[in-house]
């Protein structure tokens, strides 16, 4: 069953932690996100929840006894939940425990953000049809969408070694790539660098090896979600992906964002999984009453680039993208389900990436790949640049954020990434 609405997610809840109650905060007392931090003189991941500005030392404020991580999100949904409404309940306005959590309070400003958790294995899906029509039109004009794609979730396994914290650069890759005319490949940098805007999904309780999660208990094994950008190499991936698929164009770096938001924060924002007029049901397998009643979430997604140029002006960037994970055709249950229907054994800190997540129309494509076609029409930006692909110097950052009437705004703060020159 997916978490329901509770006393935690009242929109009138305040917070003894004023910047809490700023509407504009990604991290109101409604939303409680977990994440890992570490102060200059910390030696250790410490385990935190973001509230307002500030973070919460959970293990300071007598709430855990361990710090790690992975053993937090192996714990069993009906703990975390009561974890959730006792950091909830010390946290609000009033409350008798202001005391004690005011003592385990750091600011974010003040601490280093890391990846959430230590992750094992990674997964990247291909869960948007819009971002898989838009590309496969561009490789395969007469016959885009391949015929296993609305039967099943695509997915390849990825590099965990190399995923990155939000905030923290990467050189440009280098790899073969060959043109049309060539006779031979060349090797060099990258010259086609591309970002994803995804959601990353972390796994929280494991299965034991060879037996598959059900559809109904498919939830129960998510702890919550990221921010997942997942950049890509398209120079370097069309030459090597086929007949295998990626393997150095997609290796070299991928940003997950610092904050897991939980499905328990995620409940007001769930909404019906359909799928489009006139096509089939997924097999048994991968459907359940409560993945239609509630599979999809309604998550708004941005992507904002800040370039060389504008960093040096003191511009912020702007938005050249925007969408919806509620359009996505794969819902996480079945990403969990179809992962495991052979008996592969998940464990806790695997990750998910969701694919890139593209609307329905050509301005909400989720890649440079999608709103340049190709790069035969550069992106226009506002300072007069352009751009096809990404070059040495340009920042992109991830947002993202949930809205519904009668609830309280929350948000998911920034994945943001920075393209470093190549290595010579």
């Amino acid at each position: 069953m997916s978490p329901a609405i509770d006393g935690t997610h009242d929109a009138a809840l305040q917070s003894w932690v004023e910047s809490a109650n700023d509407p504009a905060s990604d991290f109101p007392i409604q939303n409680l996100p977990f994440g890992r931090f570490r102060g200059e003189d910390d030696a250790d991941w410490h385990i935190g929840v973001a509230i307002g500005d500030q973070v919460l030392d959970l293990h300071a404020a007598r709430l855990i006894a361990s710090r790690d991580m992975n053993r937090l999100i192996r714990l069993p949904p009906e703990t975390r939940h009561i974890l959730r409404q006792t950091i909830s309940q010390g946290l609000r306005a009033g409350s008798a425990q202001q005391k004690t959590f005011k003592a385990a309070l750091r600011a974010q400003s003040k601490v280093k953000l890391g990846l959430p958790c230590q992750i094992g294995d990674y997964t990247d899906f291909y869960t948007s049809v819009h971002h898989a029509t838009t590309i496969g039109k561009q490789l395969r004009p007469d016959n885009p969408l391949l015929p296993n794609y609305k039967w099943l979730p695509i997915g390849y396994h990825g590099r965990a070694s190399s995923i990155v914290p939000s905030g923290q650069g990467f050189h440009r890759p280098k790899g073969q790539t060959k043109a049309p005319d060539q006779d031979a490949p060349a090797f060099g940098p990258c010259r086609r660098l591309d970002y994803e805007l995804e959601l990353g999904v972390l796994i929280a309780r494991p299965n034991v090896l060879g037996e598959p999660i059900a559809m109904a208990d498919a939830e129960s094994h998510v702890f919550g979600v990221g921010l997942f950008n997942d950049w890509s190499a398209r120079d370097i991936q069309a030459w090597e992906y086929q007949p295998l698929g990626p393997f150095l164009s997609k290796n070299f770096a991928s940003t997950l964002s610092p904050w897991v938001v939980t499905l328990d924060a995620l409940a007001p924002f769930r909404a019906p999984f359909t799928r489009p007029e006139g096509d089939q049901e997924p097999l048994e397998y991968l459907d359940s009453p409560v993945n239609r009643a509630q599979g999809a979430i309604n998550i708004e997604l941005e992507v904002w680039l800040q370039t060389a140029r504008m960093r040096q002006a003191g511009h912020a960037g702007e938005r050249i993208s925007q969408s919806n994970y509620r359009d996505a055709y794969w819902t996480m249950a079945q990403l969990v389900a179809h992962h495991t229907v052979n008996g592969c054994n998940l464990r806790a800190g695997d990750l998910f990436g969701s694919g890139t997540l593209s609307g329905p129309r050509p301005e909400q494509g989720g890649s440079l790949m999608e709103l340049s076609a190709g790069g035969k029409k550069p992106l226009a930006l506002s300072n007069g640049e352009t751009r096809s692909w990404l070059e040495d110097g340009d920042s992109v950052i991830l947002r993202g954020y949930c809205e519904q009437d009668g609830f309280r705004r929350i948000g998911f703060g920034e994945c943001r990434g920075l393209v470093l020159a190549a290595t010579v």
